[in-house]
């Protein structure tokens, strides 16, 4: 049988046109939440009527780190931990984008946890999805900066000791103006985030619950892909507007899902244009329009 996506799916599936049907199937394994979430966010692009020319993704090292390769946009694939940075870049050179970012907590919030919190502080006009699958999945089952207490990893046999982050609160308490969680098996909530959060401006931060039905599941003994959708079902608790001080997440416990934050404030960009209006006047013209780049005289 052929590897290879037939070219009746090609033509006909609905999230065709912003996938890279030529490269399915894809690398995840089954059971995974990511291809859903990548569907989510498909399904939000068609919804939310972007100019796909003017769409990107920049995503780092890990298993959701191949979503940049799959989706049919302009994709960046950076090196470990230096997705958020990359997109810094390209959206102060080119702020007309639509720039997400897409990886996963070891990448962003471990490996890149500095750049996290420094683009969160500043607002920068990202929208960064992470989906949390509690785990280093591609490296070998290491132990994250998300997993759960208690939980078992390859590297903490014994359960883990360290406490981990609540990532909704560390996004809000450095200056996300946009924090919301779901799980990979809520697609319409998601899909209704993501198309929200296209809409809106600033760091915009979305993290997606999917833990790792590989070795995350094995290790911990928790069944198979069905057996985490299920707990899903029966343990998510949707409280929009929560206090992201009381969103931790406990080994197999509830999971509080929601939009947490959603507020308007200048980002980066524009805090940048007015100081530099006020402080240079005239001479002060962005390179290119509006961009991130100063030309001025002394």
């Amino acid at each position: 049988m052929s590897t290879r996506t037939d070219d009746t799916t090609a033509r006909e599936h609905p999230i065709a046109p912003f996938i890279r049907m030529e490269r399915m199937p894809h690398i995840w394994c089954p059971t995974c939440g990511i291809g859903t979430v990548v569907k989510c966010y498909a399904t939000a692009l068609a919804d939310s009527g972007v100019d796909l020319d003017k769409a990107c993704v920049v995503s780092g090292i890990g298993c959701t780190g191949r979503v940049a390769g799959y989706m049919r946009l302009d994709g960046f694939h950076s090196t470990h931990g230096r997705a958020i940075p990359f997109a810094t870049g390209l959206k102060l050179g080119r702020p007309e984008l639509l720039v997400t970012v897409f990886s996963g907590d070891g990448d962003l919030v471990g490996i890149g946890g500095n750049h996290f919190i420094h683009a969160a502080r500043r607002n920068m006009d990202l929208l960064v999805v992470l989906v949390n699958n509690f785990i280093y999945g591609m490296t070998g089952g290491q132990n994250a900066p998300t997993t759960p207490l208690t939980a078992h990893s390859s590297t903490m046999p014994f359960g883990n000791f360290e406490r981990p982050f609540s990532l909704p609160h560390l996004a809000a308490s450095c200056g996300a103006s946009y924090v919301a969680r779901w799980t990979c098996l809520q697609v319409r909530q998601l899909t209704w985030a993501f198309a929200e959060a296209i809409g809106r401006k600033g760091f915009r931060f979305i993290e997606v619950i999917a833990p790792c039905s590989t070795l995350y599941a094995r290790l911990n003994k928790l069944g198979s892909g069905l057996d985490l959708m299920r707990f899903y079902h029966d343990n998510v608790e949707i409280r929009n507007g929560a206090d992201t001080r009381e969103v931790d997440i406990g080994y197999q416990e509830k999971i509080v899902c929601g939009k947490f934050r959603d507020e308007e404030r200048p980002t980066y960009l524009e805090l940048m244009h007015e100081h530099y209006r006020k402080t240079l006047g005239d001479r002060y013209v962005p390179m290119p329009p509006e961009g991130g780049l100063i030309r001025g005289e002394d």
